[in-house]
Order: C-alpha cells, then sequence, then structure tokens
C-alpha cells in the first residue's frame, strides 16, 4: 500500500485499455486511438509519432525502432528490428585511411539510414487496423500548429544548447530567437509537419525514395557523407525471433542482437543465483546488481554486433555454466578491480511505449535518436532531426562491432516483457540508451524478488556502473547507509549528469482482467487508462 503522505504517483488502473508513455500528449494520443477503435499496435505508432514532435531530443524519425508484440496476450511473441544500416561505402579501413580514431557525433558519419519510418508502416500493415496516414495525423496537426513545451523536455534542450548552434538548420528550427525554448513555450515544425504529411499520403517511399530523401541525401553529402539514394532504397527492417530467459517462475523476452536485450537476461541469469531478502536498496543487493553488471556489460562490448554480419554467441550467453562463471566472481566484501576495456558513448534518450487493448493485444515499443538531439543535424527542407547511432560502431577493422557496408550498430533500444503460464503478465521498458539492460534487471527484480508494485520499482532510487570506467552513478536519493557501505567496498560512486533513465509499463490482472499502469516521475510522462 502505498503512503499517501509521500510525494509520488499512484498506479492508473483500468478495465479496457492502457497506453504508458513518457509525454503526456503520446499518452492522450494513444488511448484516443483505442477509444476509437484502433488496436494496441495503431496507438503505439500514433503515441510515437507524436513523441517525434514534442519530444524532439529523445526521438524523431529520423531515428530506429525496435517491437516486441503479443497478439491476445499469449506467450508467441513476434519481435521487429527497425534499426538502419551503414552506408555501403561505409567501411573501418576507409575511416582509419582518413585519420579517425571514433565517429564524431555531429558529423554524417554518425547517421545510419534511418529504420523508424519503414518499422511503423511495416507494423500498422500487419498488425494493425487502422490506415497509417490516419495515425500521423495527431502528429501532424501538432508539429503545423504548435505544442507546448514541457518541463523535462525544456531541461535536456537547454543542455544541449551547444550542438544546436553547430548546424545552421537545426539553430533556425530548435533554437526560435536564438535562444533555447522555456518551459510553456509554444513550438512549432512546420518543415516536418510537411514531411509527415507526404509520408501520410505515400507511405515510407515518402520517406526513402521520395523528396525527404533527396533532401536528407543532399545534408549527408555536403558534409563529406558516404551515404547514397540506394542506401535509402534498400532500407528495410526484420521481423526476429525473440530470446528469452526463465527467471522465477516467469519468462523474460527481449529482442536479439543487434539489440542489448541478451545483456539484460545474462544479468538476470546471474542474479538468479542469489537470494533476494530484505531491503531492496540494501548494499548487498546493489553491490550484486551493480557487478553482475559489470560482467554482463564487458562481454557485451567483446561480442555484441549484427549477427547478419558476425556470429553473436546467444547460446553461450544465456548458459547457466557463463552465469555460474560470472557469478563465482562476485565477492560481497569487496567491488571487483578490473572494470571493462571499452567505453561507449554515455547513455542518453529514448522515448519507450508500452499499449495493451481490449483484446489484451500488447505492445513493447521504443523509438530513438541515441544522444538528445542525435547528431545535431537537420536535414533542411524536411525537418527531420537525424540520430547519430552511428557512434555506436567500432572502428577497429576485424572487431564485431566494426563498422561495414550494410551493417547494423550495437544497439542500446530494447523493449522487454514478461510472461507468465503462457500469458503476458507485462509489457515493459526502461529509456535511457547504455543503461537500459541494467535496467530491465533491476525493474524485473524489483517487481519479482522483492513484490514491489510497478510504480513503487519504477521510482526507487537508481544506480549505474558506467561501461568502461571504474565509476558507479547513483542518484541523489539513494540512502546515505548504503551509499557509504558501497563506497566502504571500494565502489567510486558519483553523482549522475541527469537523472537514470525512465521506464512505463503495463501489468495485466487476467483473473480480474484489471490493468494497471505504471510511468516514470523523472520524465513528463503518465500512464492513462479507460
Amino acid at each position: 500500500m502505498r503512503n499517501f503522505e509521500i510525494p509520488g504517483r499512484s498506479l492508473v488502473m483500468s478495465r479496457r485499455g492502457m497506453a504508458a508513455t513518457s509525454h503526456p500528449a503520446a499518452t492522450l494520443t494513444a488511448v484516443n486511438v483505442l477509444q476509437r477503435g484502433g488496436n494496441a499496435i495503431d496507438a503505439a505508432v500514433a503515441a510515437c509519432a507524436v513523441q517525434c514532435v514534442v519530444e524532439p531530443g529523445s526521438t524523431g524519425i529520423g531515428g530506429d525502432c525496435f517491437a516486441l508484440l503479443s497478439r491476445g496476450g499469449t506467450d508467441d511473441i513476434i519481435g521487429y528490428n527497425g534499426a538502419g544500416r551503414a552506408p555501403a561505402a561505409a567501411t573501418a579501413e576507409w575511416y582509419k585511411a582518413q585519420g579517425y580514431s571514433e565517429i564524431p557525433r555531429q558529423s554524417p558519419h554518425a547517421v545510419t539510414i534511418p529504420g523508424a519510418v519503414d518499422a511503423w508502416a511495416t507494423l500498422v500493415r500487419d498488425h494493425g487496423t487502422r490506415d497509417f496516414g490516419e495515425l500521423l495525423q495527431p502528429a501532424i496537426e501538432l508539429a503545423r500548429d504548435g505544442y507546448v513545451i514541457s518541463p523535462r523536455v525544456a531541461a535536456d534542450w537547454a543542455n544541449q544548447e551547444a550542438l544546436l548552434r553547430g548546424n545552421k538548420d537545426t539553430a533556425r528550427i530548435f533554437l526560435p530567437g536564438d535562444r533555447v525554448p522555456a518551459a510553456g513555450t509554444v513550438h512549432r515544425q512546420p518543415e516536418l509537419a510537411t514531411t509527415l504529411a507526404l509520408i501520410a499520403e505515400h507511405g515510407p517511399d515518402a520517406f526513402y525514395r521520395g523528396p525527404a530523401a533527396t533532401d536528407m541525401l543532399e545534408c549527408l553529402q555536403a558534409l563529406g557523407g558516404l551515404h547514397t539514394l540506394d542506401d535509402f532504397k534498400s532500407a528495410k527492417g526484420d521481423y526476429v525471433s525473440p530470446i528469452k530467459t526463465k527467471f522465477r517462475g516467469y519468462e523474460v523476452f527481449e529482442c536479439p542482437p543487434s539489440g542489448q536485450g541478451v545483456i539484460a537476461l545474462m544479468i538476470l541469469n546471474i542474479l538468479a543465483g542469489f537470494e533476494a531478502k530484505g531491503d531492496p536498496l540494501s548494499a548487498d543487493r546493489l553491490h550484486v546488481e551493480i557487478e553482475a553488471t559489470r560482467l554482463a556489460y564487458s562481454i557485451r562490448d567483446a561480442v555484441l554486433a549484427d549477427p547478419a554480419q558476425v556470429d553473436v554467441p546467444i547460446e553461450w550467453l544465456l548458459s547457466e555454466k557463463l552465469a555460474e562463471q560470472l557469478r563465482s566472481q562476485i565477492d560481497l566484501k569487496r567491488a571487483l578491480e578490473a572494470p571493462p576495456a571499452y567505453m561507449p558513448p554515455n547513455h542518453r534518450d529514448t522515448v519507450y511505449i508500452t499499449v495493451v487493448d481490449k483484446e489484451r493485444n500488447a505492445v513493447s515499443f521504443i523509438n530513438s535518436l541515441f544522444h538528445p538531439f542525435g547528431s545535431g543535424l537537420v536535414s533542411p527542407k524536411t525537418g527531420i532531426l537525424l540520430h547519430n547511432r552511428g557512434q555506436s560502431f567500432v572502428l577497429e577493422p576485424g572487431h564485431p562491432n566494426a563498422i561495414a557496408p550494410g551493417k547494423r550498430p550495437l544497439h542500446t533500444i530494447i523493449p522487454g516483457i514478461l510472461v507468465r503460464d503462457g500469458k503476458v503478465q507485462m509489457p515493459f521498458g526502461v529509456m535511457g540508451g547504455h543503461y537500459q539492460a541494467m535496467g530491465h534487471a533491476h525493474l524485473m527484480t524489483k517487481i519479482i524478488d522483492f513484490g514491489l508494485d510497478l510504480q513503487t520499482a519504477i521510482a526507487l532510487p537508481r544506480l549505474f556502473p558506467k561501461p568502461g570506467t571504474d565509476q558507479v552513478e547513483v542518484e541523489g536519493t539513494m540512502p546515505p547507509d548504503t551509499r557509504m557501505e558501497l563506497e566502504r567496498r571500494g565502489f567510486k560512486l558519483v553523482p549522475p549528469s541527469w537523472a537514470i533513465g525512465g521506464a512505463q509499463a503495463i501489468w495485466i490482472d487476467w483473473n480480474t482482467g484489471a490493468l494497471y499502469g505504471g510511468s516514470d516521475h523523472r520524465k513528463d510522462g503518465c500512464a492513462l487508462g479507460w
């Protein structure tokens, strides 16, 4: 039972349908679609399109998309990988010859071919009930007529002012009046509204073959990009077979690589060997979670890559033998001394959406630009903000995640679904770039091991061992006694640059028919049901 004297959020409860997103306008859009007879995938796509307008720092049509889908709440889970690929001319050798040791963020080389629009259209065509163009109308209206900038969005916007000034078209659109717009400001994106309207009328071809593709290409090629029209024409997502692990009588489903969902499952496999008792924020429990994460991520950065081009050893990664080997390295008396050797870019922003409809179709849906405002590059005539997912590639020839023609980079965005007794129990997701795999495991263990309701679990203080460093980011709300004990054991605790991640989830009670929704206070959004 929640203590109503303490600030916080209650679980949202309903019966017919529910949506949870990181922005109120997106959640409302999803519920409106459900009330008009649309199903969960219709609602998720409509909500995501809205977020691409009202949360421009977190997501956009110039980004990528992953999804998990259950029809009727069964455990026959459908996976979709909507990650973009590198240009056909991109090779690690070319970048080395040009003197690159890493891919710069605000450069065309950080931009892989965006996969989101193709993913949306494909999922609606195959699993939706509404016209794709109809679902884009709320986003078009907001981009054309204006939307009010919400508090968290405004804060993220202000943090990226230097990036936004680095490109004249980006600055023109996102620094109106040559300044960062404050919370409460009405902002418009007329170029993006026109582009969305073209996509609504002509489908994804308007993005990958029409004037939008031409404008994106002109923008990228003028800056030295290797992209061609053939790269855009060949862009296509894939249905994938989800991977899973068992945890305390549940099954946890994730998308397979190129995403990092397998790492969330590895962390759970390690945690399965430890008894969970007492305080979920005790030093002993968080010690185990930190070390399980560090060990799993060190393997991630060595082997995870695009399985279409590299043999990713999924069976080994999910084996109990590996889990036990990693588990045996954890010493509750002291922190492990050797951190992972590879340092990826910092964890950043994404949007996560979950929807359950009256037929109990359940969608776990995630869309991202990677870093806030992605690459900071805007296609000037279309208003499309381009992501920087290419920064996740390695430029070392021969590395599993080395950039290569048509290759997908290691991807951080991962939707999840929890299943029990053959039925979906909870679609869920945790935003925050590299944090997401730990975030999934952290949320699962708090709900399953400690019996917390999903809203309470989402609200708990978070920490994250930064890959490639000896630092552990810890939110300021962590209990002081826990912090002191972790430091005594040798963990180097540092404050995060921002609140860690964000989460949404919907719990299905099959006995009563009720739906319970939770949404993270770290974002502006909410869960709503009807």
